[in-house]
């Protein structure tokens, strides 16, 4: 059956998405659009038709990884667990080859496409970020947390889970030196405990 004017197939922007990810990871900003509409198997006109650029697209990659990281903040369940999960996910991510090998590319070349470099950390880690904040500031209003000011407090957040990770990545080197996932739980434990009312 043939697509309305105007439709979207989905399975054409999946196939964008994946290859974007796949490209972007290894050969980082030096990706051309051109590259992308090969590896996806779509002309570039399509590609164009939905991203007009390379910063759009890797905003929409980025975004949607931001959404599911911060998912578990969705739920209404426990707080510590919530942020374990978010913990989780940001460790997963960090973890993920694709992700390692993103960084160091974006780290290398950021001067050369500083556009590409902004829309990654605008789309990704800020956005990340001010989700973890606004939950912050709604556990404070509701009286389950104290925590003045939410964006400090989410900083932090990232700041226990992370740590150097990120810096023992650019150098190649493993992030953790002991069990990724208890220290999730740690660091949750702890910040909950740190911003109790």
């Amino acid at each position: 059956m043939p697509r309305a004017r105007g439709q979207i197939d989905e399975h054409k922007s999946d196939a964008i998405l994946a290859a974007a990810v796949e490209l972007f990871s290894t050969k980082g900003p030096a990706t051309t659009m051109a590259d992308i509409a090969r590896a996806a198997g779509v002309s570039k006109q399509t590609l164009y038709n939905r991203y007009p650029n390379k910063s759009e697209l890797a905003r929409t990659l980025l975004s949607q990884r931001s959404l599911a990281i911060t998912s578990p903040l969705g739920n209404d369940g426990p707080l510590e667990e919530a942020l374990e999960g978010v913990a989780k996910g940001l460790i997963e991510r960090v973890l993920d080859p694709h992700s390692s090998d993103h960084l160091r590319a974006m780290a290398m070349s950021s001067h050369d496409d500083p556009e590409l470099a902004r829309a990654v950390f605008e789309a990704g880690p800020k956005q990340s970020l001010s989700r973890i904040a606004e939950w912050l500031s709604r556990q404070h209003e509701a009286g389950r947390l104290s925590v003045p000011n939410p964006a400090e407090a989410a900083e932090i957040f990232v700041g226990m889970v992370l740590g150097h990770c990120k810096f023992r990545l650019l150098m190649g080197i493993p992030p953790f030196e002991h069990e990724p996932m208890a220290h999730a739980r740690e660091a949750a434990r702890r910040f909950i405990k740190a911003y109790a009312p």
